[in-house]
């Protein structure tokens, strides 16, 4: 056992590391490190092993990674530290039973399975997993695409492959660089063709991303003048029912001289009550609208009984010159519905939260009418999954995603979290606008970078021209498909040219 305690080290390590790469640290190097870490030490071993390193490294990446998750359950959630520590630990592991260990599972069968030697070989084997099991997060159990290392190519040369193949191409491109370096070290230095093959074709797609990036995938044809509004309403006050004409006279307020813009945007929830109970103020909100020439964009839970049976929705409404609603369709767990209701509900605050019994919108809603344009509307969450995004993107010529990070305080989430909605605008080929309750309420471009924005926990106004695209990226047209056949394509090879070479 006193042998593999190293490895065990070092792949906990690993993991933790990983968090470095992503916003606010932004030190994308050191996921080749992490990376090629957590493959060398899983590289020769059996299948026991393999899976506690695979643990240890799952509960690094997610206990450093979501550490966040901590923030809303014992703050918001009113539970005590031991019991908030406990909740989130549990959160930790089930990520990792659920996605980690899997994923390390599916290697070690597949490299045992078809007596993959060579290391480079299984560098590959490796690398096409890893990706396979990213894009599996995203949607098994309503899906946690997070930490996904693609997201740490923002802000580099090499970001420009994400229009053509999404955050999964880029997640690719690092981890296979990763994998077949760390095997070059393996074997000392010592070459064979394949693996040069292989070394060489990856150095060709980095290069390759500096052609890409002079590529222009859409086009301007118009420009929407905007005011997204950030109320920074405590959250601590923003569900009190006392607290609901304080937080009314804010936005009122700070809305009151930016009518006449072409849209004026409030945040997800920016009116904590339900629609059917603030009819009247919605009722002005739109005459307002109307009288000016503006659309009024703004988040509401909404009440529905058109069917016979009372339902919830966390919603985006539409009004004066524009026109839509919009009922959120990727619901967050414990935040917005409950797991295991029947026997969770009740038993602390945390599955008590305010609004966490919304049912989910449909998948065939129309996108958002304002004159002159299509908006793409995205709730909170929603921003976290590419080919939803990229399919919701597709008849629109504008982005708008409305958030409430206010749950997780001055954790790194929230910044992870607008990290990930600057890469669907570099996949779409689209602006953004953001707007937030606390923060970071931005004008996003095509490109993925910031224009302008407003400080964190500022009350404030953020104005300006959000560009209306047009045009289509090869990632909106074929989304993953394209990465995962390709991930699908590597296993194959390898285990056909392991097969032959026995």
């Amino acid at each position: 056992m006193k042998n593999k305690l190293p490895g065990h080290l070092m792949a906990a390590i690993a993991g933790a590391l990983f968090t470095l790469a992503f916003s606010p640290y932004n030190h994308w190097p050191v996921l080749l490190l992490a990376s090629g870490c957590i493959f060398f030490v899983t590289q020769k071993e059996a299948l026991r092993p393999t899976l506690i390193r695979g643990a240890l490294f799952g509960i690094g990446l997610f206990g450093a990674g979501t550490s966040w998750v901590y923030v809303s359950i014992h703050e918001f959630g009113s539970a005590p530290v031991p019991l908030a520590l406990l909740l989130t630990l549990l959160f930790v592991l089930l990520l990792t039973s659920v996605f980690i260990i899997p994923m390390f599972l599916s290697y070690i069968k597949l490299r045992d399975r078809y007596n993959v030697k060579a290391s480079w070989q299984r560098a590959l084997l490796f690398a096409a997993v890893w990706v396979l099991f990213e894009w599996f997060r995203t949607w098994f159990l309503t899906g946690f695409p997070w930490l996904l290392q693609g997201y740490a190519l923002l802000d580099t040369p090499f970001q420009s492959w994400a229009p053509v193949a999404g955050v999964y191409g880029l997640s690719l491109l690092l981890i296979t660089t990763a994998c077949l370096l760390t095997s070059v070290i393996i074997e000392r230095f010592r070459l064979y063709a394949g693996q040069v093959l292989a070394l060489v074709v990856t150095a060709v797609a980095w290069a390759a991303s500096f052609p890409l990036g002079h590529i222009t995938w859409t086009t301007k044809t118009g420009s929407l003048s905007f005011s997204a509004i950030q109320g920074n309403i405590p959250q601590s006050l923003k569900w009190e029912p006392g607290y609901l004409e304080d937080t009314i006279r804010t936005y009122f307020g700070l809305t009151e001289k930016e009518w006449g813009q072409d849209l004026v945007i409030w945040p997800e929830n920016a009116l904590p009550i339900f629609y059917s109970n603030v009819r009247s103020v919605m009722q002005q909100l739109d005459r307002q609208a109307n009288d000016s020439g503006s659309t009024f964009i703004t988040g509401i839970p909404m009440d529905d009984n058109s069917t016979g049976e009372p339902r919830y929705y966390n919603s985006i409404v539409a009004s004066g010159v524009g026109d839509g609603r919009y009922y959120k369709q990727k619901l967050v767990p414990f935040g917005e519905y409950v797991p295991l209701e029947s026997i969770l509900r009740g038993l602390i605050d945390f599955f008590d939260l305010p609004m966490s019994a919304f049912s989910k919108g449909t998948s065939s809603q129309a996108l958002l009418e304002v004159p002159e344009a299509t908006i793409a509307p995205y709730i909170c969450y929603e921003v976290v999954y590419p080919d939803f995004a990229a399919f919701q993107a597709r008849d629109s010529g504008l982005l708008i995603t409305i958030s409430n990070d206010t749950w997780f305080g001055r954790s790194i989430g929230p910044l992870q979290h607008y990290q990930i909605a600057r890469m669907r605008s570099l996949e779409t080929g689209r602006y953004m606008i953001r707007a937030t309750n606390d923060g970071k309420t931005a004008l996003i471009d095509d490109k993925g970078k910031t224009v302008k924005s407003i400080e964190r926990f500022k009350e404030g106004i953020l104005r300006g021209d959000a560009p209306v695209m047009k045009g289509t990226t090869p990632f909106m047209r074929f989304g993953s498909y394209p990465v995962l056949l390709f991930s699908l394509l590597m296993i194959v090879l390898t285990v056909h040219r392991s097969r032959r070479t026995r």
